[in-house]
């Protein structure tokens, strides 16, 4: 059953956005090994076509959590619009599956900004448009952005008491933004999706509203991000990354030779195979603070496996 929407309203001439709420959720029978028949949770997968100045751009696969940060976020790292407030609303209707987006003065060069995609090895959205990686030499980060190992473990471990769709349900990615401007990272924002680049994208257009100062890059107004996702980091995870200014990047998974080629060449430090003190810097080890002492500790303790 859709729940009922509500409206959010922003000054600064930031988008006006509905809050239209599904559920995560939805409950299945099923049976196991010993032939029961049980009930279970799984994830309530849905399309949401969004429309731009009433033009068909995208179907998305989403559980629905923040469909509006979602398109938000999505219209910003494809780089169709640069800005918050070039959009005036978007609001979603979950009876119809759609999603509105009203934009102050249109898109320049929609068409061909659309024209070229490129297939992804992403889930939930599948492919993207191809300018994304046109201005990846553009991007710039903050020199002095680090963390540091006690603040990645802290890290690891917020996520891993987390309450989430995962542990009840299963089959969805999970990211998350964290501040690291005091000792124990503070985590701003957790997003579940079918796919982790609905995650980021849900994240990015979280960050605009939160933080629009800057009008390239919100994330660059706000140093000291550190951004986790439990998928792996591929080229577009550390593009998109870079794209909202976070210089530190921490994965449940691995990395691709194009992630890793990205991050070195932006300086993003690209972190995987984080899993309690176990972990691998693939990329940008200068922003790594380390303190060995940690790990042995945890060895010790028979955390690091």
């Amino acid at each position: 059953m859709t729940m009922p929407a509500t409206t959010v309203h922003n000054a600064h001439h930031l988008p006006t956005l509905t809050r239209a709420k599904a559920p995560l959720t939805c409950e299945v029978e099923v049976l196991n090994e010993h032939g029961e028949r049980l009930s279970m949770s799984i994830p309530a997968e849905r399309p949401l076509t969004v429309y731009v100045d009433r033009r068909e751009l995208v179907t998305l696969m989403t559980l629905g959590a923040h469909p509006e940060l979602l398109v938000l976020g999505y219209l910003r790292n494809q780089r169709l619009i640069s800005h918050a407030s070039q959009v005036e609303s978007i609001t979603v209707d979950w009876d119809v599956g759609a999603a509105a987006v009203k934009t102050r003065d249109g898109i320049n060069d929609l068409d061909e900004k659309t024209a070229r995609r490129v297939v992804t090895t992403g889930c939930g959205q599948g492919s993207v448009f191809g300018g994304l990686m046109d201005e990846v030499d553009q991007l710039e980060l903050p020199a002095e952005a680090c963390i540091t190992q006690r603040q990645l473990y802290s890290l690891i471990n917020t996520i891993r008491l987390q309450e989430s769709t995962y542990k009840s349900a299963g089959s969805v990615h999970a990211c998350a933004m964290f501040s690291l401007h005091g000792e124990e990272p503070e985590m701003l924002l957790f997003v579940e999706d079918v796919g982790r680049h609905n995650a980021i994208d849900t994240i990015a257009g979280w960050l605009w509203m939160s933080f629009a100062a800057s009008p390239a890059t919100s994330g660059a107004a706000v140093p000291g991000l550190a951004f986790y996702t439990t998928g792996r980091l591929t080229s577009e995870m550390v593009i998109k990354s870079a794209q909202m200014g976070v210089p530190v990047v921490v994965s449940r998974s691995g990395i691709t030779q194009m992630g890793h080629q990205i991050a070195q060449s932006v300086g993003v430090c690209a972190i995987g195979r984080a899993t309690n003190k176990r972990f691998v810097c693939y990329a940008g080890a200068e922003r790594l603070l380390l303190e060995p002492g940690l790990a042995q500790a945890g060895a010790m303790l028979g955390l690091s496996s």
